[in-house]
Formats: structure tokens, C-alpha cells, sequence
């Protein structure tokens, strides 16, 4: 017979003890669940017999959720830890993470989505100590998404990826928006679900959050799962000539999705011109180069400081030229997509070009 996983709720509160019993309950794995009303007689406890989480509250009397937890990092690393609290501060949030806690949760979304807890929950329990995602070791990043939509639940959710921050806009039931970087909409949402490890949280719900994703969820996962399926090739040479195709794959569709005609980088001499989708890159690049060179020298002389942009327009197009490193783009735009726009998108478009 397996043997049944246990879990230590510490709370002050005791009815709160026995509501987590009572949905705790519904945890496919069963495990056995016990309860402490104080930091020490937690400890106490982790002493006394092998545990494999403890879901903590962070406000409490004399020894705090924060202390039990320090204590729990240092004489029990391989305990899994979940803060439950009615603390809405980020700076609780990002202590708590800092003590290397699993996942962190408001009592108050716990109430109101139960199942996406449970399951996150439930992966914790099975959940080996290589990588992953906290919290949802069993389940990918596509079927965490998937069960909030299913529910047309509405919130936010983060992904965390070492320094990478990434968040996810679902407004009943519907996949509205994704963001990572300076990279919004499809584009993001397709880097965020290519991600192997990371952590992950949910927010209250952004209703007033503008739009960017018009496709559906299941459309949208389907895509991405066959882009990282042609990928997925176990011979060395192949791995990078799919790197390099993928690359290309980003770019196109970062220049179709934002509306650009074309996009021209020109590096310093010598180096390769990278001409998407136009087949004029050589001259453009040299254009580029003899601008950009104009503009700054007659920068100089009018004492204006270092060159921002170059913009111009004509009956055919906006052009926009920016500097970025030791590269220039040249981006084309659609007429009627106006100075102050063009230059906005352009540098959305370079911010993201290598991300």
C-alpha cells in the first residue's frame, strides 16, 4: 500500500483549521492532515514525524509565519512550504519567497478557486526537487491556463523565471492578454508557454485590462504546442538549424504582428544585414548608415545632443530609423499609422527583436 503524504496546516485561527480539512479533503492523493495553532508547536511536530508541506498563515502571535518559516528552510529543506494568508502586501510576498516558499496565496482566492489550488497543491505533494514550475510540477503552464478558463474564472497570473517576470490577463473564461518584457499579446504569450521552470501565483482579476488577444485559448495552445513540437529534436546539428529557423519564425511574426511593412538592421561594417520583409536590405542598410551619420553630424553642430530617431514620411509609408547599440533599424509603417505611433511601435518592435 502507498504510503499517504501528510500535511501540517499552521494557523491561529481554528475554524480556519478546519475549513482547509475540509477541502484539503478533496485532494485526489488523500494525505493525512494535521494542524498547529503556533509556530512552535509546528516545529514541534516537523520534529516529531517526516511532513511533506506545510501550509503556513504569516500573521500570528508571538513566533510569525515569517519566523517558523526561516526556521523551516534551514532544519527541513526538502519540506514543501505554501503561505496562506489575509496579508495583501508585496513586501510579505516577496519575503516569503525569498525563505524559498513554493507558493503564496491570498485566503480570499483560495475561497474563491478552490480547484486551481488543490491541483497546485497536489503537484506540490509529488513534486521532486529538480526544476519545474512551483507549485505545478504535474501539470505545464498550457493546462494551468486551460482549468482557468474552463472555470471562466477571471484573474492574473505570474510566472516567474529567475529574473524574467511574465503575467497572463484571464477575464471570465478568456485568454485577453499576456505580457513578458517590453513583449505583449500572442508573441508573449507564446515565449511565456516555451518556459520549462519557473514559479507561479495568481492576483485578483484586472477587468479594466485592454485587450491584445482576440484569438481562442484552445487555438492559441494548439499553435504553440506544434511550434515547440517541430522543435523538439534530440540530434545536435538539427537543434540548431531549428534554433536558428525558429529565430527567424519570432522575428517575421513580431514584424507582422505589430503592422510593420518592413524591417531593416544594419550592424557596423562589416557584418550580415538582416532584411525582413523586403529584398532591398543592402541599399536600404547603406542609406541607414549615411542617415544615421548626417543626423548625428548635424546634431553636433547644433549642439542637441545624442541622436534619438530619425522619421519621415510619404504618400507610401513612415519611416522610422533608431539606433540601438551598435545596430540601426530602419522599420517601415503603413501611412496612416501616424508619427507618434510609428516611433512608439518601433521601439516596442526593437525592444523585443532579440528577446
Amino acid at each position: 500500500m502507498e504510503k499517504r503524504h501528510k500535511i501540517l496546516v499552521l494557523d491561529d485561527d481554528s475554524g480556519w483549521q478546519e475549513l482547509c480539512r475540509e477541502f484539503l479533503a478533496q485532494l485526489p492523493s488523500r494525505p493525512e492532515i494535521r494542524t498547529a495553532g503556533a509556530g512552535g508547536r509546528a516545529i514541534a511536530q516537523l520534529d516529531a514525524e517526516p511532513f511533506r508541506l506545510l501550509i503556513c498563515d504569516l500573521r500570528m502571535p508571538k513566533m510569525d509565519g515569517l519566523q517558523v518559516l526561516a526556521i523551516v528552510r534551514r532544519r527541513f529543506p526538502e519540506l514543501r512550504t505554501v503561505v496562506l494568508t489575509a496579508l495583501q502586501d508585496e513586501e510579505f510576498r516577496s519575503r516569503a519567497y525569498a525563505l524559498g516558499v513554493d507558493l503564496f496565496w491570498l485566503k480570499s482566492d483560495v475561497q474563491s478557486n478552490t480547484r486551481l489550488f488543490l491541483d497546485c497543491l497536489e503537484s506540490l505533494l509529488g513534486q521532486r526537487a529538480d526544476g519545474g514550475f512551483h507549485g505545478v510540477q504535474s501539470k505545464s503552464l498550457m493546462d494551468i491556463i486551460q482549468l482557468e478558463c474552463l472555470a471562466r474564472n477571471s484573474a492574473v497570473l505570474r510566472v516567474t523565471r529567475g529574473p524574467l517576470v511574465a503575467k497572463l490577463w484571464i477575464q471570465n473564461g478568456e485568454l485577453i492578454d499576456a505580457e513578458v518584457g517590453n513583449v505583449r499579446g500572442e508573441l508573449a504569450l507564446r515565449k511565456i508557454l516555451c518556459w520549462q521552470s519557473g514559479a507561479f501565483e495568481t492576483f485578483p482579476a484586472e477587468p479594466s485590462r485592454e485587450r491584445t488577444i482576440v484569438k481562442s485559448v484552445n487555438a492559441l495552445l494548439l499553435e504553440t504546442a506544434q511550434a515547440i513540437d517541430e522543435v523538439a529534436d534530440p540530434v545536435q546539428t538539427e537543434l540548431v538549424e531549428r534554433a536558428d529557423h525558429q529565430k527567424s519564425t519570432w522575428k517575421l511574426s513580431l514584424v507582422a504582428s505589430e503592422g510593420a511593412e518592413f524591417v531593416v538592421v544594419a550592424p557596423p561594417i562589416p557584418g550580415k544585414v538582416e532584411a525582413w520583409s523586403t529584398f532591398a536590405g543592402e541599399p536600404l542598410a547603406v542609406w541607414v548608415r549615411q542617415a544615421g551619420d548626417a543626423a548625428r553630424r548635424l546634431g553636433e553642430r547644433l549642439d542637441a545632443g545624442p541622436l534619438s530617431h530619425v522619421a519621415g514620411a510619404s504618400v507610401e509609408r513612415q519611416l522610422v530609423l533608431l539606433a540601438s547599440g551598435d545596430r540601426s533599424f530602419l522599420v517601415g509603417w503603413p501611412p496612416d499609422t501616424g508619427e507618434n505611433q510609428s516611433l512608439e511601435k518601433t521601439k516596442k518592435l526593437v525592444a523585443s527583436w532579440d528577446f
